[in-house]
C-alpha cells in the first residue's frame, strides 16, 4: 500500500503525542528542551484500519505494540521537536504501508538455453585453464 494513500485516510485526529527530553544532537540545548517525540496509536480501537487490517498489523508489528494496542513510535533524531514530530509522522505512514503491503510471491523459472551454454562453457574453459597447469610443469 503507498503512503499517500494512507494520508488520505487522516489518521492525525487518532494520533497522541508525548515529549520528553532526548539525548540526541544539541549540545547543552539537550538539557533544556523537550524534543524527543513519542507518537502513540492504539491500533484495535482505530476507525481507519479494516478487521483484517487490525489483525496483519499486530501480528507483523508486535515488538511495537503494548498490550494495550497502542503502537509506539519516537524519533528524536532532530534539534526542534516539530522536525522531531514530522519525522514520525513519516515513519508512521512508512512503517504502516510496509506492513499492509503484501509481497509478491517469486515465481521459480527455468535457465534458459543461452544460460546453460554459458555455465558449460565457462566449466570447459576452467578445465582447459587447470589441464594447462598441470602439463606445463617443468621435468628433470
Amino acid at each position: 500500500m503507498d503512503p499517500l494513500e494512507l494520508k488520505e485516510r487522516h489518521f492525525e485526529n487518532e494520533f497522541i503525542f508525548s515529549t520528553s527530553r532526548s539525548g540526541g544532537p544539541g549540545g547543552q540545548n539537550v538539557n533544556k528542551l523537550n524534543t524527543k517525540v513519542e507518537l502513540r496509536l492504539n491500533v484495535i480501537s482505530s476507525s481507519h484500519f479494516s478487521n483484517t487490517e487490525k489483525e496483519l498489523i499486530s501480528r507483523k508489528l508486535k515488538n511495537k505494540i503494548n498490550k494495550d494496542g497502542d503502537l509506539i513510535l519516537v524519533s528524536q533524531s532532530e534539534r526542534t521537536q516539530l522536525m522531531n514530530k514530522m519525522a514520525v509522522i513519516e515513519k508512521f505512514y512508512d512503517l504502516i504501508s510496509k506492513t499492509l503491503t503484501i509481497p509478491v510471491k517469486r515465481r521459480s523459472t527455468k535457465p534458459t538455453f543461452s544460460s546453460k551454454i554459458k555455465r558449460l562453457e565457462t566449466k570447459r574453459n576452467r578445465g582447459i585453464v587447470k589441464k594447462m597447469r598441470k602439463d606445463s610443469g617443468i621435468q628433470e
